[in-house]
């Protein structure tokens, strides 16, 4: 993932759901709870953890039994003491107090309430990165890294590789929303290269490694609301030689782990990507910024992205104002014009009626005055003067270098070119001379894309003429 280029952008709930979210997930209501449970004689140690004779005190205190009790309270004592519900009050005493940040989680604001749940991740994903250490001390009492073979930092970089994807995964258009992501197409998608055509023993080893690391990070990751996790059955993981206590499926992907973001988790990973420095854009960033930002904002939006922005920004204005705007926005000869273009048609044709007046003062306008015109007669609007054959073949090709910037060399783009083939008699010959800066760059597209090679080489043709008259 390059944080060079915008990532696709994303529907987040609002801020006051997602707070609600943060507070009921079980990490952060038990850090909570702890730094409310905590007094004068709660004890940590150098490191800021309760010491181990106040664990078993605490795991009381949260309502937790069993084995794992005292390791979870620890967990969520160390998560109050990072996102500063608990703070350290004399470290050589081992004394704490409650910290200014458990305020905000029942005063605060839902923005509050998100900067500490963001914080309480950023502990999780800490430990997430770390192996168990259990028997991997030396003599000393230090962790002999060799041994195990860890890079923490690589470690780090492999998680939020993960991450990214899923996010990915998550964000893109054609996304299956709330539809969970297999756990092994995710860890392929982050070892497997995206050039290789069969995998080798060697790398579905490395997979087959990766999901089982995984499995146990995204277990630790579920308590704190990023994820929603389906672990890797039980059944795979025992010894060959052992009797499944049932059938299994060995068709059924859903046994080898299946992870989605939550609506919380997508809001946390944007953030994280966001500081990491990406451009990972939301919907409703928009709405309060100029008709410029908004059609120069979603040029690379996928549609239905593009239309949610739009709406958004729409609702907020007058329609007649906002229709006004968005014209003079769409003016231009630059290389991303067309396509602001574009945008302003599909934004006009979620305006009313009452936007007339703004189409009607475009209509001599060489640049808009075709678009002014297709937005009239779909409108019903009575005497709508009929456009040159110049206007004409300048939309055309104002289209087309829209459609390509938007779309590529796509199916859709393919279809309108052999339909402007096909209904223009003589088209090649005449749209040469359209005295638009795209015009040679769409004869060549249409070169490209059109199936006849003899239409293909007329366009070429043109495109050498347009080219030339352009002095290139």
């Amino acid at each position: 993932m390059s944080d060079s280029s915008p990532l696709p952008p994303v529907r987040l709930h609002t801020e006051a759901e997602l707070a609600r979210d943060a507070l009921s997930t079980p990490l952060l209501s038990r850090a909570a709870r702890l730094a409310r449970w905590a007094g004068p004689d709660t004890r940590v140690d150098a490191g800021g953890g309760l010491v181990e004779e106040q664990l078993p005190v605490a795991a009381e205190a949260l309502g937790l039994s069993g084995d794992d009790a005292a390791a979870d309270a620890s967990e969520a004592w160390r998560v109050a003491v990072d996102s500063g519900l608990v703070e350290i009050l004399d470290e050589e005493e081992g004394t704490v107090r409650a910290g200014e940040d458990l305020a905000l989680l029942t005063g605060g604001s839902p923005h509050d309430v998100l900067a500490v749940w963001l914080a309480a991740l950023e502990t999780v994903l800490a430990d997430a990165s770390v192996p168990d250490l259990d028997g991997l001390l030396d003599e000393d009492g230090e962790v002999d890294l060799s041994a195990l073979g860890w890079d923490p930092e690589a470690e780090a970089e492999f998680l939020d590789g993960v991450l990214g994807n899923l996010y990915l995964l998550t964000a893109g258009e054609d996304a299956p929303g709330e539809a969970p992501v297999p756990l092994p197409a995710l860890a392929a998608s982050v070892i497997v290269p995206s050039d290789m055509g069969e995998p080798t023993n060697d790398v579905l080893e490395q997979v087959s490694d990766a999901m089982m690391r995984l499995d146990d990070q995204f277990r630790m990751l579920e308590p704190v609301g990023l994820v929603e996790y389906q672990p890797v059955d039980e059944a795979l993981m025992a010894d060959a030689d052992e009797e499944p206590a049932a059938p299994v499926d060995d068709t059924d992907v859903s046994r080898y782990g299946m992870v989605r973001l939550t609506p919380l988790g997508l809001y946390g990973m944007r953030a994280r990507l966001l500081e990491a420095g990406f451009e990972a854009p939301a919907v409703g960033d928009l709405a309060d910024k100029g008709a410029d930002a908004l059609l120069d904002g979603t040029a690379a939006f996928p549609p239905a992205a593009a239309q949610a922005e739009t709406e958004q920004w729409l609702q907020r204005r007058e329609s007649l104002t906002a229709a006004r705007e968005l014209l003079a926005a769409a003016r231009g000869s630059d290389a991303g014009a067309p396509l602001r273009r574009l945008r302003c048609q599909q934004a006009l044709s979620l305006v009313g009626a009452s936007a007339e007046p703004a189409l009607r003062e475009v209509l001599d306008d060489a640049e808009l005055g075709g678009l002014a015109r297709v937005w009239l007669t779909e409108h019903g609007a009575a005497d709508v003067p009929a456009p040159s054959e110049a206007m004409v073949y300048w939309l055309t090709i104002d289209t087309v270098a829209a459609q390509l910037a938007a779309e590529g060399n796509s199916e859709e783009l393919r279809a309108l070119v052999e339909g402007l083939a096909q209904q223009h008699s003589g088209f090649f010959a005449a749209v040469w001379r359209v005295d638009h800066p795209a015009t040679a760059d769409v004869l060549e597209a249409m070169g490209r894309l059109h199936p006849d090679k003899k239409v293909a080489k007329e366009a070429r043709k043109a495109a050498f003429k347009a080219r030339s008259q352009q002095g290139g």
